[in-house]
């Protein structure tokens, strides 16, 4: 077979919808091979892209990683991928490690916009046109804020009535200055609550919600919040198989892959988990909105033998909690060299490389101190967290390997009330019965002194629910631990709990041991007080301190069974 017959043959073999025409988008590559001389290299590209269709899953898989490897082929060659791949495969090479961006489409050009119809226009006609009955609160919560306020905004813009006391944004009185970006926040954060539920992703995807992202992520390219915001919904969006093919179509799969090349843990963890949720191929679990992989990101060939959890507390987050204590910058050391060290994420770092073959996963949750700062107006008690967490975490697959949990200060309740409920419930017995260990960075098991300054400071005027069962002594917080002790004991779980011993400014007016080391105590297994603040203590200040050394040995030790060490 010529090697002309033999690309045109492959071509019809990838997927084309019948023999390759001047209208294809590889008549010109295909063109180029028939006056070729006939080497072999030439028509690897095509080989692998025809294989990257067989119906053998091993085969399929190999011929992506191949492709993604190689980094000897031309411009158009690229183009020839980008061109003719099918999604399975470009989102395959999405999640390919150091994947050269040239082999994905751009996403398809924005139209115009007309002079009088603004982003904030059409971000509230998708949401009006989204459910607005028997919605969650948060949800209807979120949806109301956005409308109200965008509308004030769109009103003042263009010469409309003035507002009045509390109806508007906090800055209600200068309203006609209120950056465009502040409104499409409200606006993105009410898409991220609907985008939570499955069948208002399908109203989002029907009134062209994918298309409209797209256009305010390529026009917001300063806001890394909007951004963020935005890919959220999408990695949301791709839980329903369903609309995998409409986000491929909408140029995501090249957005997502760009953003996983991000040095800024936060928006690749976002985009990891995208093209997680979009990687039916070698992805069998889910991650739902606030679970993320930090380890391993892209697709491996390397097993994975063991699940770390980790769990923030109060103010916490899925990254910032875990990034390294902020260190002061040497004299002798550029700016560009501190950073360079620096981890914003430890576990994702460190730990992953001391630790390849761990599936590390972070979670994140909204929490308060008072219900003067609520996100949403709904009372989220640790039983609340709960049980949205471990429904969560079983989508996510946990369970299913051995497992160690990893938490800090009120993220530690939280792990020993989903622990006894998964204990009460048959369907989740494989959390409890695969747990090999549990590590608690000061966590007030008896309660704190938080609670107590509610009035001391003006923010903790109204403390939140989660706060008032903080509360030391609190009757819940000794149920809890009973019951989690308990159970504990009988399933021989190895602990190992840190505390604290410096004090904690809690804003500008208090500084207090937020967990005492009488609270740290559980109980059960090794209790190491350490010379830290409540916020420094599950932040070590480098690679070979003993925080982090103290940590990996145990996990180490827990796990050495199931790692073969």
């Amino acid at each position: 077979m010529s090697v002309a017959a033999y690309c045109i043959f492959c071509c019809r073999q990838i997927g084309t919808s019948g023999p390759a025409t001047k209208h294809h988008p590889s008549w010109n590559n295909i063109k180029r091979f028939s006056t070729f001389d006939g080497e072999d290299h030439e028509c690897a590209l095509w080989l692998l892209l025809k294989r990257t269709q067989s119906e053998d899953k091993e085969v399929r898989l190999q011929a992506v990683q191949e492709l993604a490897k190689n980094t000897h082929w031309h411009d158009y060659q690229y183009g020839t991928v980008a061109q003719t791949c099918d999604q399975r495969t470009a989102i395959g090479l999405a999640r390919s490690k150091d994947i050269d961006l040239r082999f994905f489409l751009p996403p398809p050009s924005l139209p115009k916009m007309k002079n009088d119809c603004l982003i904030e226009d059409e971000l509230r006609l998708l949401l009006v046109s989204l459910p607005q009955s028997g919605l969650d609160p948060c949800v209807k919560y979120f949806t109301s804020l956005a409308l109200r306020e965008s509308s004030q905004t769109l009103a003042a813009q263009r010469g409309g009535l003035w507002c009045f006391g509390g109806n508007g944004l906090p800055y209600c009185e200068t309203l006609s200055k209120v950056p465009s970006e502040t409104v499409e926040l409200f606006c993105l954060q009410a898409l991220v609550q609907h985008s939570k539920v499955s069948s208002h992703c399908d109203k989002i995807e029907a009134h062209g919600g994918l298309q409209l992202l797209q256009k305010i992520y390529q026009l917001r390219k300063d806001s890394a919040k909007i951004q963020r915001n935005i890919i959220r919904i999408i990695g949301n969006m791709a839980l329903d198989e369903r609309l995998h093919s409409s986000i491929v179509r909408a140029g995501w799969v090249s957005v997502l892959a760009e953003v996983m090349k991000s040095p800024h843990v936060i928006q690749s963890s976002h985009a990891s988990r995208a093209l997680a949720n979009l990687d039916r191929d070698t992805v069998q679990e889910k991650y739902p909105d606030g679970v993320y992989v930090l380890h391993p990101q892209y697709r491996s060939s390397q097993p994975i033998r063991a699940d770390i959890l980790f769990v923030h507390g109060l103010l916490g987050a899925a990254f910032k909690t875990w990034r390294q204590q902020d260190i002061d910058q040497p004299v002798d050391k550029k700016a560009s060299e501190v950073q360079e060290e620096y981890s914003q994420c430890w576990p994702k770092t460190w730990l992953a490389s001391d630790c390849p073959t761990l599936r590390i996963i972070s979670v994140e949750y909204d929490t308060r101190l008072s219900d003067w700062k609520a996100k949403c107006p709904v009372e989220t008690s640790i039983a609340y967290r709960s049980n949205e967490l471990l429904e969560k975490l079983r989508a996510a697959g946990i369970g299913e390997r051995p497992l160690v949990w990893v938490s800090h200060s009120m993220g530690g309740l939280l792990v020993k009330k989903m622990l006894v409920d998964a204990s009460k419930n048959p369907e989740m017995d494989k959390i409890v019965n695969n747990t090999r260990g549990i590590i608690f960075y000061s966590v007030p098991h008896h309660g704190s002194q938080l609670a107590e300054y509610s009035i001391s400071a003006r923010y903790l005027l109204f403390p939140s629910v989660e706060v008032k069962e903080l509360s030391k002594d609190s009757p819940a917080l000794k149920v809890l631990n009973d019951e989690f002790l308990s159970f504990a004991k009988d399933k021989k779980f190895t602990v190992l709990s840190f505390a604290e011993t410096l004090p904690t400014h809690i804003g500008s007016m208090l500084k207090l041991h937020v967990v005492p080391l009488e609270s740290a105590k559980l109980g059960i297994g090794e209790l190491i007080p350490v010379d830290v603040n409540h916020l420094n203590i599950c932040k070590p200040k480098k690679k070979d301190a003993f925080l982090y050394q103290r940590t990996l040995k145990f996990i180490q030790d827990v796990l050495a069974t199931d790692l073969g060490e």
